[in-house]
């Protein structure tokens, strides 16, 4: 019998280390927020109103990042997004106010610019990262290895609040969003080096090889005619995915954004108090993300359906964020983080098992566009919920009751909705 290697794991490192930075990308304008809103007078709205641009572009960004990355296959795809992104993440760092042809560029306009080129290629990491999962993981694997990968999220997250204000501090805002954009484009030529197709590397044993190669998952599908992604929506399964991410995805984008804030106008904290509390939130999201794939893969391995498997790991994340209700009526900022962690934790777990449903049904050639149309919906969800935040707390003078009772509820909701339109996930046909 041939010794099965662990090189596949290294790509999911790569993988955990992309996600990573993505996410400290989009998080770093959160953490400087209340110095940014010092520096330049934004209001609430003026704030929900850039960060709706990053998400309208990255709406449009992962169905069209997801398209190419199909087209053209996830190594080239990769350095795509990553360099494009990287760049747009220094580009904040070059935002002034300025006159030209008598009119006023406002702050708030020229943020809202970087963040449509953050938005547009960041929406093609979780397209390239699925079908990168697909392709070098049998399918009993996807789950924990999306698990895994996904939990970069919650690294950055926890990395973030530590190394960014104290670049800000000491070198400034502008150069930490020029810092954070090097970081991407060094991480492309690990990328280049160590990846390409498991049947072309070098670094697979032919052990490992023969075991990614036997799982019906990965095993040759013959050529497909072109699908258009408007086309995917006639399928039971597309639709549930994407309405699990439409209700599910925003409420993290809310803990991305707002959680610093939300400390800051209710208990009084500042960027530097709030670090232990950020990062118990996320390191206890980290863990949940690779919990949460833990379940469904060791159902799998006990003989349960795939159905029931990705079923039962939602319901259970799901039942774990309801009492995030209690969040904003704590008079306690470490019961508040706990309670946060604990709903973000099943919130990652819940987000690995919801990617790994379009690995388990979709045909190969359309996971990164099922995954990227399905990224879409999750980031229109996301500009609903941001503007009305922004108008919630302005007409509430930032009482954050209502939102959190809708987190509370939302992923349950999902999950019954989920279940009602594919009652079975089987393969695509």
């Amino acid at each position: 019998m041939k010794k099965i290697g662990n090189f596949r794991w290294a790509i999911c490192a790569l993988l955990f280390a992309i996600t990573a930075i993505n996410y400290m990308d989009r998080q770093i304008i959160g953490l400087l927020k209340p110095a940014l809103e010092s520096e330049f007078g934004w209001s609430e709205i003026d704030y929900s109103n850039i960060i709706a641009a990053f998400q309208i572009a990255y709406a449009v960004g992962s169905i069209l990042m997801g398209l190419l990355i199909d087209k053209i296959g996830v190594r080239w795809g990769m350095v795509i997004v990553a360099l494009f992104w990287s760049l747009a993440t220094a580009a904040h760092g070059l935002v002034r106010e300025f006159d030209i042809f008598g009119l006023t560029i406002t702050s708030a306009a020229g943020f809202m610019a970087a963040r449509i080129g953050l938005g547009i290629f960041e929406g093609g990491n979780f397209p390239a990262a699925i079908r990168t999962v697909s392709t070098w993981f049998p399918r009993k694997e996807v789950a924990l290895a999306t698990g895994i990968f996904n939990s970069g999220s919650n690294v950055g997250a926890i990395v973030a609040p530590i190394i960014v204000p104290a670049l800000a501090l000491w070198l400034g805002w502008r150069i930490s969003f020029m810092i954070l954009g090097v970081a991407g484009i060094v991480w492309i030529l690990f990328w280049n080096i160590l990846y390409t197709s498991p049947e072309k590397s070098k670094f697979l044993s032919d052990g490992e090889r023969e075991y990614i190669a036997k799982d019906p998952a990965n095993k040759d599908e013959p050529a497909r005619r072109k699908i258009s992604w408007i086309s995917l929506l006639k399928y039971r399964q597309v639709c549930a995915f994407s309405a699990g991410m439409l209700i599910s995805s925003p409420i993290w984008w809310f803990y991305l954004f707002w959680i610093p804030s939300f400390l800051h106008k209710r208990f009084n904290l500042e960027v530097a108090q709030q670090t232990p509390l950020l990062a118990t939130i996320y390191l206890m999201a980290c863990f949940g993300s690779v919990a949460g794939g833990w379940i469904s893969s060791a159902l799998i391995a006990k003989g349960k359906s795939l159905n029931f498997s990705r079923k039962i790991a939602l319901l259970i994340c799901a039942l774990f964020v309801v009492p995030v209700f209690f969040a904003p009526l704590t008079s306690s900022p470490w019961v508040a983080a706990v309670l946060v962690g604990f709903a973000g934790a099943a919130h990652q777990g819940y987000s690995a098992n919801l990617y790994s449903i379009v690995g388990d049904v979709a045909p190969k050639d359309t996971i990164a566009s099922i995954t990227g149309l399905g990224t879409t919906c999750a980031a229109l969800g996301a500009i609903a919920l941001s503007k009305s935040i922004g108008y919630i707390l302005e007409a509430t003078g930032n009482d954050y009751t209502v939102i959190f009772a809708f987190a509370s509820v939302a992923y349950v909701f999902a999950t019954l909705l989920m279940h009602l339109i594919s009652p079975r996930l089987e393969k695509m046909d």
